[in-house]
């Protein structure tokens, strides 16, 4: 079924990278959800309607805020899809971020509602009554939201959206909830015990902590949240396979949404090689970056000098020196000036975020522990942030 809908309304579904495909695959996703949860909350409507149960009735209401969700997943493919303006040069793809954390807001204001109205039937309870309708819809719902959880996760995949991979989690989570419904109605049909209410309230509060998870997963992207490190590790090392490369350092990747990634890297060549064929490959790595992963890549050459051994041994003694004070801890941009009664080493730093330092702090470690070995060797440090996670 999945694959069906795919094929029959997403042309040109291979090309996943084009915002116009991803915006096609958001709309059928969206359109999906509207019609499934729609026919659902329905569907719970009439059997709490019938029974007069206050958990079956949360649960439609759940559906109804899955319906209002797949609208805001469907405008916001739509909005994210716009072309690159004057005004807004990185385009729109932040749009998608924006709806998902629209659809966590909403499903946390259903699940403080649902809260409400369960701990209002707990205090006051009243009779119940299920009836072979009702549960027949509960069992069916059971039933659709396993396969729209297969199917948003499917899509999700197929696109790399976070959006369509937390509805389907909402929707693995609904499967849970209403298995909860089912099991209350069970309970309450052979047994004649009254747990509606309290049914309703772990319903409530499984929504409220779902979704917070989403909220927080959403609100990621847009705050700035380090790239995977899967993925820096892979940049490294793709890097590293062009010739001439020793070394990069400095990566900062800026994720404007969806397929609208922007990168810069500081690469390390040999001072001593022809310039031009160096450049050369720089805009062979960048013109690579877009046209095989459609990641903007801007690269800054660094000349890295190889032929003078003393500082090669230096550059070396460095690394090891720093990496007494954290692991983590690097050295780039080496550059060493010779005086009559001292030698300057100039250099960067890079500092972990967890180290409990200060700049003053950790300039000063490092400057003692050179000066231990090279008592006429002064260090002019640079300490930079960290930008990418390190990758494990």
């Amino acid at each position: 079924m999945t694959q069906w809908l795919i094929r029959t309304f997403v042309r040109d579904r291979a090309n996943t990278h084009d915002p116009a495909v991803r915006m096609r695959y958001g709309q059928l996703a969206g359109t999906v959800g509207i019609l499934a949860n729609l026919m659902l909350a329905g569907g719970k409507l009439l059997a709490a309607l019938l029974s007069g149960s206050v958990a079956i009735m949360a649960d439609a209401a759940n559906n109804l805020s899955d319906a209002s969700s797949s609208i805001v997943s469907l405008l916001g493919f739509k909005m994210a899809g716009k072309p690159a303006d004057q005004e807004h040069p990185y385009g729109h793809a932040r749009y998608e971020y924006l709806a998902g954390l629209t659809v966590s807001v909403l499903i946390m204001i259903i699940g403080v509602e649902l809260f409400r109205s369960s701990l209002n039937k707990v205090l006051h309870p009243a009779p119940v009554t299920f009836g072979w309708v009702s549960l027949a819809v509960l069992a069916v719902s059971i039933l659709v939201k396993l396969w729209m959880a297969g199917f948003n996760r499917t899509v999700g995949r197929a696109i790399a959206s976070q959006t369509l991979i937390a509805t389907a989690q909402d929707s693995r989570n609904d499967v849970i909830t209403t298995s909860a419904v089912l099991v209350a109605a069970l309970i309450s049909r052979f047994f004649h015990i009254n747990v509606d209410g309290w049914i309703g309230l772990a319903v409530a509060l499984f929504i409220l902590w779902s979704g917070w998870g989403l909220i927080r997963d959403t609100l990621d992207p847009l705050l700035g949240k380090a790239p995977d490190p899967e993925l820096v590790q892979s940049i490294r090392e793709t890097i590293m396979g062009y010739p001439g490369v020793l070394g990069t350092h400095d990566l900062i990747i800026h994720d404007y949404g969806p397929g609208r990634r922007f990168a810069s890297v500081h690469v390390e060549m040999a001072a001593e090689e022809d310039v031009m064929q160096s450049h050369d490959v720089i805009d062979n790595i960048e013109r690579d970056f877009l046209n095989r992963d459609k990641l903007h890549m801007i690269v800054h050459l660094d000349p890295i000098i190889t032929r003078d051994p003393l500082v090669n041994d230096l550059r070396g003694r460095l690394a090891e020196l720093v990496k007494e004070i954290h692991p983590e801890l690097t050295i780039h941009d080496l550059r060493v000036v010779k005086g009559r009664s001292h030698t300057n080493l100039i250099f960067d730093c890079i500092k972990p975020h967890d180290l409990d330092m200060s700049n003053a702090q950790l300039k000063r470690a490092i400057s003692e522990r050179v000066s231990a070995e090279h008592p006429n060797h002064y260090c002019v440090i640079t300490v930079d942030e960290s930008y990418a996670a390190v990758p494990k």
